[in-house]
């Protein structure tokens, strides 16, 4: 065994010692090295990468989102709120964490027991609606976004879920507006009514276009905001809606918030200032209503209409083209969709009622399907009420001039010899010897047909002369949108140019009336056309559009569509014929008014009699019109007994409102 001498250890500590020492300079150099990379890291994250860095940490950390806008409010023409919005308060879910099914199914349940003990048991929720709303699985909304459960919460129920705050933490009470309407229901198929947004893009074409555009966020349209779905709410739409108010929270990875909100509020929008005057409406619509009635207890022979059930009238500005009056009867109360949702035994209540007929085909609820294509729709024939600009045509035209004579036997023949058809006056009654004013005030069929429909043709065969009439009719404004703008306006329906019947034949029966289909506020328009001498205005149906501080934004001005110019003597021996028409219910009018009566004749399938509608127009006064008055009522039988006394009421109406004169009389 070799034993180490003290030379020997005293080498081997020394190299030792210098492997340590050179061991702990490696090591401090190593980590001198590290702690150098790692400051230089630091110094180019901070200085150099740092704000591109934060800009991402901003841009991913923070989450948007929209809150409705406030909805302007729509007026009458006297400064009555016909829709605005009241606030309210809504229950909303808010999605903490991430739930299981089962989890929000015992919430859903939680949630239902508070409605049923406080809630409107008008406003019924079941379990499956309030899971259905609260979107766990992020189907509808981003995690970070509240659902709503429920709006127009009752006092009971905030006050219950306010004072156990800690029992339902997942809950928020927010106040937001709710749509309220007028409940004296004032023109309601003319105001319209409001829908969730994302049911109304999938039914109405302006939202499936604004779907698909890109909008600032304070113009971006929400999902569950609440959007016009018909009448006045839609067609002005862009401008009641208001911006949206923006709250910003900062997020997490899983889009849970987690910090305080940064609020931009939402702005009103504007209010919508209509032409409609409500006090005339209502007392239009008592005049409709209680007419009714007569018409089907009437044991008047040339009055009794049993199956009158339904009404349509509108009163039209002459000089300005605004609507002062708009009514379909029966109506309905607007505030049944006042929560966004309607049970299918309240829709079925309503029926058709919510459809606006003086501008529509609207068919009439008779209790079944079957029943109610046996009775016409809200588009009927003009009958009589045609003549005038029939007459029109043929003094133009050169058919007939102011003094041509004409015997009337009692019906018009035209046709192929051997094979010719005949048309009667109403009752057959041979009416003698008459000029073209004398034909509209005794409303001469034969004369329409032998001086002007068959001449028509003659002179330019089928296309020309169905061309010519069509012209015409377009340029009074009946086969033609008015111009109005008004949601789901019908252009009418023109039978005369069927294609399966002869052009004589469709000129024959349209002279007097029976080949073309049109709304209410189309024969309105013509009316106001016949009046105003040729000049075809724009119906009106706003006046004007304000701010929330009372500021006109736009003031709307009488337009003109299109205009065709008569002989003064063409029009003197019109207004000469229908100031000679015998009226029912003018008894002590107190202005010369000018009129025209029809009885429009409709074949039904399934039905052996002929349907009879009661037509009326009108203007007054005669010297200087101002106010143009159509009424229809389908089945309503003749139109001096079915239509006109309702006419009288809406005149009186406007009189005593706003004035036939300029002034309101005392």
């Amino acid at each position: 065994m070799q034993i180490e001498t003290d030379e020997e250890k005293e080498q081997r500590t020394g190299r030792n010692r210098r492997h340590f020492y050179l061991r702990m300079s490696i090591f401090f150099f190593v980590t001198f090295l590290v702690f150098t990379v790692l400051i230089v890291r630091i110094a180019l994250l901070q200085f150099v990468q740092g704000p591109e860095l934060r800009s991402q940490m901003l841009k991913i950390g923070t989450k948007s989102i929209e809150m409705s806008p406030i909805r302007g409010s729509i007026f009458e023409a006297a400064g009555n709120k016909l829709a605005y919005s009241v606030p309210t308060h809504s229950l909303y879910f808010k999605m903490e964490k991430n739930y299981k099914p089962e989890e929000a199914l015992l919430i859903a349940d939680q949630i239902v027991s508070v409605f049923k003990r406080y809630g409107d048991p008008n406003i019924p929720m079941t379990k499956q609606m309030v899971y259905d709303q609260m979107d766990i699985g992020s189907r509808v909304n981003y995690g970070y976004v509240p659902r709503r459960i429920k709006i127009d919460l009752t006092k009971k129920e905030i006050a219950y879920f306010l004072e156990n705050r800690d029992t339902y933490p997942y809950i928020d009470i927010i106040e937001e507006g709710i749509r309220q309407y007028d409940e004296d229901k004032v023109a309601p198929q003319i105001v319209g009514y409001l829908r969730r947004y994302n049911t109304a893009k999938q039914h109405v074409g302006a939202y499936k276009r604004i779907d698909n555009e890109k909008r600032d966020p304070e113009r971006k349209y929400l999902e569950n905001e609440f959007v016009g779905f018909d009448g006045i709410e839609l067609m002005y739409q862009e401008e009641l809606r208001g911006s949206n108010g923006i709250k910003t929270y900062p997020v997490n990875s899983n889009n849970r918030i987690i910090g305080p909100l940064e609020l931009i509020k939402p702005e009103k929008g504007l209010d919508v200032h209509l032409t409609l005057h409500k006090d005339v409406q209502l007392k239009t619509q008592a005049a409709i209503e209680k007419h009714l009635v007569k018409l089907r207890s009437s044991n008047i022979k040339a009055e009794r209409a049993p199956n009158a059930i339904t009404g349509y009238a509108v009163a039209m500005e002459v000089k300005t083209g605004n609507i002062i009056a708009m009514v379909n009867v029966p109506d309905y109360n607007t505030n049944i969709w006042r929560t966004g949702r309607i049970s299918e035994e309240a829709l079925k209540h309503i029926g058709s009622n919510q459809y606006n007929g003086t501008v529509r085909e609207v068919f009439q609820d008779y209790g079944s399907k079957k029943e109610n294509n046996l009775h016409p729709s809200s588009l009927v024939y003009l009958g009589s009420t045609m003549k005038p600009l029939t007459v029109l045509i043929g003094l133009q035209e050169g058919l007939i001039h102011p003094s041509t004579t004409y015997r009337d036997i009692g019906y018009a023949e035209f046709g192929r010899k051997g094979k010719e058809a005949r048309v009667h006056n109403a009752s057959r009654y041979a009416l003698g010897m008459m000029d073209p004013a004398r034909s509209l005030s005794s409303s001469s069929n034969a004369f329409m047909v032998d001086k002007i429909g068959n001449p028509l043709y003659l002179k330019y065969g089928k296309e020309k002369g169905l061309e010519i009439w069509d012209s015409y009719m377009k340029a009074f404004g009946l086969g033609i949108h008015t111009g109005s703008g008004f949601p789901a306006e019908s252009e009418g329906i023109l039978d005369y140019m069927q294609e399966n019947q002869t052009g004589q034949a469709s000129l024959a029966y349209a002279s007097f009336g029976q080949q073309g289909k049109y709304t209410t506020l189309q024969l309105a328009q013509y009316t106001a056309t016949l009046a105003n001498h040729g000049k075809r205005l724009k119906p009106q149906f706003v006046s004007k559009i304000t701010d929330a501080n009372g500021n006109t934004v736009k003031q709307m001005k009488p337009e003109v569509l299109s205009e065709m110019k008569f002989k003064q003597q063409y029009w003197d021996t019109v207004e000469k014929g229908m100031l000679g028409v015998g009226v029912q219910g003018f008894d002590g009018f107190p202005y010369k008014f000018v009129r025209k009566t029809g009885t429009s004749e409709q074949s039904i399938a399934g039905r052996k009699e002929m349907v009879e509608n009661a037509v009326f127009i009108a203007y007054a006064p005669a010297d200087d019109p101002v106010l143009a008055v159509a009424v229809v009522v389908p089945e309503g039988g003749y139109g001096a007994w079915g239509a006109a006394p309702i006419a009288r009421r809406m005149f009186d109406a406007y009189d005593e409102h706003v004035g036939l004169t300029g002034k309101p009389r005392k």
